[in-house]
């Protein structure tokens, strides 16, 4: 193994993970005059948020690791991609909210479409009264809930299933169904039985109000996007940090972080590297190996190795080229698939389906040919006039995020090992497995070294 190969006085921060905690960390330290190394394991950077190459009928296609869909809200994602030079007209199409419950035959099962020249909140709370698929007791009891909440603040004083408050809050089993449960496994991927009530409450108040409860009705919107996820967060955050001097390692696992008196050693297969300053921003499964040698994080592997984690399903379905949806986001109801994006509208990839199941369920039991076939049937029930598909491809991420249940014990990005911070969505305890908590959590740990630097100086 070779000798450090830095100067152990000099200040350079490591970047375990390439994810978007990782890239957003990198991102804001370089951007701050520092000097970064970061790590990736694998030979592709963006975590979940990724493109793959596929083969179909001897043909390669890039496609998403899954259908992602961004809020309004996402203020530093946004800010993020706005500084590296990402123009967002060009990477998303933004969507207004517009619920779309899509059932057999071309019928709306329920729809609900907040009018865009109001203010948030009100524009949300006409929108319900005004929405399609309920009877008016479910809409007032979807308002007086509405109101409830945003009089508390959108806070919760003890934690609980959210089901459990729905059910409290007299919020019908018809009214969870078309509302509330599509808005919690899109916004936590946990299912309503299990899903914390105050991160749901969080999402909620950042998409619908602002601080000030003036509110912004764009921080409801969808932005989808238009591009290779690929193309629209890692690369040009790899271009950015390697333009202001940072280095980016693929295919360089860490083994193994060791304490000294200045810092760390990192130990990869070839070399031991020194660096003054560790984040860690691997996944919370995989920080054990990490952190094993460090007795002060021992809470940190206890706290993680509780976590339950959830599946999201991608279902790639295409259709001859012609083929068509009346919108391009669709929500689906008495089926097992949940949204369905016609990706011809949204990325120019004509007649290109995905189908997206976010959490546990009967699915996982299925063999991916059989998943597809029984959701090409749903599609074909829903929009009657809908050829057969040419061919399909499934791409299951079994373990995409953790499960947002109450109460989860969450570390903080500053540990108790001097030096050493934590990124990633688990750590960024007001939000669940999102990218915009991803880069919160990889910002706030850059901000951190920034002032333990500057308050030390």
């Amino acid at each position: 193994m070779n000798t450090p190969l830095l100067n152990p006085a000099k200040t350079h921060v490591a970047i375990i993970g390439g994810g978007c905690a990782g890239l957003s960390a990198a991102t804001t330290l370089v951007e701050n005059g520092y000097q970064v190394t970061l790590f990736e394991a694998s030979s592709q950077l963006g975590g979940r948020a990724r493109t793959v190459l596929v083969e179909n009928n001897s043909l390669m296609q890039l496609l998403d690791n899954g259908q992602h869909i961004l809020l309004g809200a996402y203020r530093e994602t946004l800010g993020l991609l706005h500084k590296v030079g990402v123009d967002e007209e060009k990477a998303f199409l933004r969507v207004p909210l517009h619920i779309n419950m899509q059932s057999k035959s071309l019928k709306t099962a329920f729809s609900l479409k907040p009018p865009q020249y109001l203010p948030a909140p009100l524009n949300l709370l006409v929108g319900l009264l005004t929405c399609k698929g309920l009877p008016f007791t479910d809409r007032l009891a979807a308002i007086k809930l509405m109101i409830y909440i945003k009089r508390k603040s959108f806070q919760i004083s003890n934690d609980k299933f959210l089901e459990q408050f729905l059910i409290e809050n007299k919020q019908s089993a018809r009214l969870i169904e078309m509302l509330w449960e599509p808005l919690c496994l899109a916004a936590l991927n946990t299912p309503i039985a299990i899903a914390s009530t105050r991160i749901f409450l969080n999402v909620l108040r950042d998409s619908f109000t602002s601080k000030s409860f003036a509110g912004s009705k764009k921080n409801s919107d969808f932005l989808l996007p238009r591009l290779d996820l690929s193309k629209i967060i890692a690369n040009p955050l790899v271009q950015f940090i390697e333009s202001q001097g940072g280095e980016i390692k693929l295919n360089t696992r860490v083994h193994k972080l060791v304490e000294n008196e200045c810092g760390f050693n990192l130990m990869t297969r070839d070399h031991q590297l020194f660096f003054s300053h560790v984040i860690v921003a691997a996944p919370p499964k995989r920080v054990d190996k990490l952190l094993e040698g460090l007795p002060k994080l021992q809470y940190v592997l206890e706290q993680t190795q509780t976590y339950g984690y959830q599946p999201i399903y991608t279902i790639y379905l295409q259709y001859p080229a012609e083929t068509k949806l009346p919108s391009v986001m669709t929500a689906l109801t008495g089926a097992i698939g949940q949204w369905v994006f016609d990706r011809g509208q949204l990325c120019e990839q004509a007649g290109l389906m995905a189908v997206i199941i976010s959490g546990s369920g009967q699915h996982q039991l299925l063999e991916q040919d059989e998943l597809a076939l029984i959701i090409a049937n749903e599609l074909n029930q829903a929009f009657p006039d809908i050829p057969k598909p040419l061919w399909h491809k499934v791409i299951a991420e079994k373990r995409a995020t953790f499960s947002c249940t109450p109460n989860l014990a969450r570390p903080t990005h500053k540990t108790l090992q001097r030096n050493l911070y934590l990124a990633g969505d688990y750590t960024y305890a007001e939000y669940p497995a999102t990218i915009e908590g991803a880069v919160r959590s990889g910002i706030a740990c850059a901000n951190l070294i920034s002032d333990d630097l500057i308050n030390h100086s």
